[in-house]
């Protein structure tokens, strides 16, 4: 018999459907949240089969598990942890442990394509072009390979796992990796799929509009309160809002914090890590501790919610030769324009600022973090030219 505890999430799934594909009825299959999983694991050890073979995957245990599962496997029992999150690597101090962040080719690594290399390795499962399709999938989406790639089909299985029961993902995606020759989605997912973009869409426009920032330590984080899409929500928020260290989506309900950021420099795992919680450099998650609660929502509850950048300017645009305009809450005015083209600097009230910045970027990430300042549309950029060119002809 196997035993597989994993995430509760679309790769931590996606590993119960390649056991039970590669193991049948043999295997019993257990999702669970982080902290649900030494619960789990506990009453294994204390209660389950010996000979059972125990998998553990896209999860890590707890100090005292970890000693215990050492202690099974010393003493003959079957146990295979497999992993890819940052905070698990010193489980590889163990026979039974396997965490690796990034594959051979140089590739990101998930849950479900470590597991799937295992089971083919092992000869449990047999390769086929259906479940290569799926798993490169899933693991596209977990890593958020899939943005880089533009792969949206990655994006759009995570949708669909979270529009269905698990149960039924399961039957679904087990039905057609041994039926299919390649992977798809049928005609009724497609137009399910459609609309629910439309709608993530709508979500995330409606959650752009209530986006504060904050310094958080030494960075600066974007906080937004959010139930849904905490994934799609944060890429696209970190994408409109690049001076932003990352994004911190509080969920009061679940009482957790979900981190995402798209800036490479940036280790949102540490974040995270710093709250009690873990993850990868990119997207990571923790509890809504006390600590936390009162830095990302008391702290920040009376801040106004950043204003949106104007769209569609034909003048007033970034990185403009002629100068670009913002305006920040208190109707003040900046023009940030290049001195050569290595140095930009930033008039106030048409007076310079004594900062100077080395690219457009850096001074545009001084004056949204600095006085939350927005770029402003076209008819307010016009109308700041000709009343400083009024300003210039009075003065002569």
């Amino acid at each position: 018999m196997y035993k597989l505890l994993s995430h509760n999430d679309l790769d931590g799934v996606s590993c119960g459907i390649l056991a039970k594909l590669a193991f049948g009825s043999d295997a019993a299959v257990r999702y669970n949240s982080i902290s649900g999983l030494n619960q789990e694991v506990q009453w294994f050890l204390e209660n389950g089969d010996p000979g059972t073979f125990l998998f553990i995957t896209d999860l890590s245990v707890n100090e005292e598990n970890e000693q215990k599962l050492n202690d099974f496997y010393q003493s003959g029992g079957k146990v295979q942890l497999l992993d890819h999150h940052k905070t698990a690597l010193h489980l590889n101090n163990y026979d039974w442990g396997h965490v690796v962040i990034e594959e051979e080719e140089g590739r990101l690594a998930s849950a479900a394509s470590l597991l799937y290399n295992y089971l083919i390795t092992y000869e449990y499962l047999t390769p086929s072009p259906a479940a290569d399709e799926f798993v490169e999938l899933v693991r596209q989406y977990d890593t958020w390979e899939w943005e880089k790639h533009g792969n949206r089909q990655a994006q759009r299985l995570n949708a669909l796992f979270f529009l269905i029961s698990i149960d039924e993902f399961e039957e679904k995606m087990i039905n057609r990796l041994k039926t299919s020759d390649h992977f798809f989605f049928d005609e009724l997912e497609e137009k399910i799929l459609d609309m629910e973009e439309r709608k993530t869409e709508r979500y995330i426009r409606r959650k752009r509009r209530e986006l504060i920032q904050a310094p958080v330590e030494n960075q600066f984080a974007g906080i937004v309160f959010a139930e849904s899409y905490h994934s799609e929500l944060g890429n696209e928020l970190s994408k409109d809002c690049p001076h932003l260290d990352y994004i911190a989506i509080i969920n009061a309900g679940s009482r957790r914090i979900s981190f995402r950021t798209i800036h490479d420099s940036v280790d949102v795992s540490e974040t995270a890590g710093f709250f009690g919680g873990g993850g990868h450099a990119k997207a990571a998650g923790s509890p809504l501790t006390a600590d936390a609660f009162r830095r990302f929502v008391t702290e920040t509850f009376e801040l106004e919610p950043l204003k949106e950048d104007a769209k569609r300017n034909r003048y007033n645009t970034k990185s403009s030769s002629f100068g670009t305009l913002y305006e920040n809450r208190q109707g003040e005015f900046f023009l940030l324009s290049p001195v050569s083209e290595q140095e930009w600097k930033i008039e106030h009230n048409q007076a310079s600022l004594p900062e100077t910045f080395a690219s457009f970027q850096e001074g545009e990430t001084f004056l949204k973090r600095t006085h939350a300042a927005w770029l402003v549309r076209d008819e307010a950029f016009v109308r700041y030219l000709m009343d400083c060119a009024k300003k210039v002809k009075q003065d002569n």
